[in-house]
């Protein structure tokens, strides 16, 4: 349980266990020991320590030899992502007695991420910044719209810093739908619509666009429960270097990049993260990822600029195609906010959901939809001889899916 006062100082608690004015002191007297060699990581990672209102704000240096197991598990347009096993665990508490961190042996098992050679040290601090400020964005404890970030490390052989993360055991969310598709009933995937849009309205309540969103950015520890969202590397405020000369470039996966920013006509903003909520939707409905069976060029590009949109099957629930053909309409003014779209979708979750424990709502308009949709999908296997699933689909090889 959390206390209230703080048995060092004997005044109240910041946040459950979380002295401020006492931890503060505590991570001053430690700065000259904890050094990365970077001024620039130093002042980074002193700056979270010393404006750390509860041990998830926290981020520390950890030397590389604090890893063991360490293997390559993922890679993406701009680096790859490691498991490994964190020694000491993150930072829970002040020890009194022994005078020390006392550390949260739960969380030793991490992801870490190291950077290509091509990319900009302070495009790497930004996005350290970026990531760090929406891990302080949830008030919930136990819970946050993003992957934590624990801290960071630098590779001894290439001395490339590396970003220390929490580990997601389900991976990411095209992986996962692949593989488990055919498992996820409507209930979870209401509730994954929900938990999605909901994490995207407190990213965007904080003046942050995604700018890279898409299923391969979106990881979990359980999908059941639990979405995050990851890879802030793209992400940028709002209203920040409105004169960057390089504002023009076109960066991520191009079925989910909004037609407005591939035909030059707008600069990405939070309407065009929910354009790619609108797909990502698609995606998590149907269990298809958009345009598996063509090249993703400009001619694709030229396509979803003049209106094309992956087809959604006839028998989805109204409602749902419905919300989806909002998100991705071409007209940024006919998009729903995101407000909105959490709010739509957790009426339709929380119905049908008291439709399955209750037996309330049988009359509502999103369960009667999901039970046509389910003597269908029954139906269709009953008279299917063969043993295809709606997973059965061929890949262009120039059907590229990483930023």
């Amino acid at each position: 349980m959390p206390r209230k006062i703080c048995p060092e100082c004997n005044q109240k608690d910041t946040s459950w266990n979380w002295c401020k004015p006492c931890n503060l002191k505590h991570f001053q007297n430690d700065f000259n020991n904890c050094t990365s060699g970077n001024d620039k990581i130093d002042n980074f990672i002193q700056d979270a320590q010393l404006n750390a209102n509860r041990n998830w704000d926290v981020i520390e240096w950890i030397p590389y030899d604090r890893f063991k197991d360490v293997k390559q598990i993922g890679k993406g347009g701009f680096g790859t992502i490691h498991y490994a096993m964190w020694i000491d665990g993150k930072i829970r508490e002040w020890d009194i007695k022994k005078r020390q961190w006392r550390r949260d042996r739960g969380y030793s098992e991490v992801a870490l991420k190291k950077f290509d050679n091509f990319v900009n040290f302070n495009d790497v601090l930004n996005e350290m910044a970026i990531h760090l400020k929406t891990n302080r964005s949830n008030s919930n404890y136990y819970d946050s719209d993003s992957i934590r970030f624990y801290g960071i490390t630098q590779d001894p052989e290439t001395h490339k810093y590396m970003m220390v993360l929490e580990y997601a055991k389900d991976g990411n969310l095209r992986e996962y739908l692949k593989i488990n598709f055919n498992n996820i009933n409507w209930e979870q995937k209401l509730y994954n619509l929900w938990d999605l849009s909901s994490r995207l309205v407190s990213i965007h309540e904080l003046d942050i666009v995604h700018q890279d969103f898409h299923p391969g950015n979106i990881l979990s520890p359980n999908f059941r429960f639990n979405i995050k969202i990851s890879d802030f590397g793209l992400s940028k405020l709002i209203g920040k270097n409105p004169n960057n000369p390089d504002k023009k470039n076109i960066f991520g996966v191009l079925p989910y990049i909004a037609p407005e920013v591939l035909s030059g006509d707008e600069e990405y903003t939070k309407a065009a993260d929910l354009y790619s909520f609108g797909i990502i939707a698609y995606e998590i409905v149907t269990g298809f990822p958009p345009y598996p069976d063509i090249p993703h060029d400009k001619d694709l590009a030229l396509k979803i600029c003049n209106g094309l949109r992956p087809e959604i099957p006839f028998h989805t629930p109204k409602l749902i195609s419905r919300t989806i053909m909002r998100c991705w309409d071409a007209r940024v003014t006919h998009r729903p906010t995101f407000e909105e779209l959490r709010d739509e979708l957790w009426k339709y979750y929380k119905d049908y959901n008291d439709y399955l424990y209750g037996e309330k709502n049988k009359d509502s308009e999103i369960v009667i939809q999901i039970k046509k949709t389910e003597v269908f999908s029954a139906n269709q296997e009953s008279t299917n001889t063969t043993t295809t699933t709606p997973l059965n689909y061929q890949t262009h090889p120039q059907a590229i899916y990483t930023s």
